[in-house]
């Protein structure tokens, strides 16, 4: 799961729900580990009883979100988004923001795995077409299903 740490109520609300229905179908939950949606998706896998890992940007695990089952401090920054992305099996994105972006292309550049956008950015290509590959989802329930079935 990828979103903005600076994230809208309706995001939030959206990345919760997500963590829900991902921990309800058994799933583990892996995200950025910090605040925004990464908290959120946190909180709603938790809720449901479900596993949920944090892959830190920073050394040490200093500002992790509390609802975490687990904490990997990379201190790798940013380049973190790429072990998360490596390491999923699909990738649900929640709103937008530089670093979300980059998670976006990682995961479309892995080419092996379910990408699927909840609001946030639109790419566009030369012709201002979306482009290819991405699933769009109207809502937590339809991220969920095309990412996971």
């Amino acid at each position: 799961m990828c979103g903005p740490r600076d994230c809208t109520a309706a995001e939030r609300d959206a990345a919760h729900e997500v963590g829900r229905l991902l921990a309800e179908r058994g799933a583990v939950v892996l995200c950025g580990g910090y605040t925004g949606v990464m908290a959120a998706v946190a909180e709603g896998a938790r809720s449901a009883g479900g596993l949920v890992v944090g892959v830190l940007s920073r050394p040490d695990r200093e500002g992790a979100t509390a609802g975490l089952s687990a904490a990997i401090a990379t201190g790798l920054g940013e380049a973190r988004n790429a072990v998360l992305v490596a390491s999923a099996d699909a990738v649900i994105v929640v709103g937008g923001s530089w670093g979300t972006l980059s998670e976006l292309a990682l995961a479309m550049r892995r080419g092996d795995v379910p990408v699927v956008q909840l609001g946030g950015w639109q790419v566009l290509d030369e012709r201002g077409e979306p482009l290819p590959g991405i699933r769009r989802a109207a809502g937590p329930a339809e991220a969920v299903r095309l990412a996971i079935g």
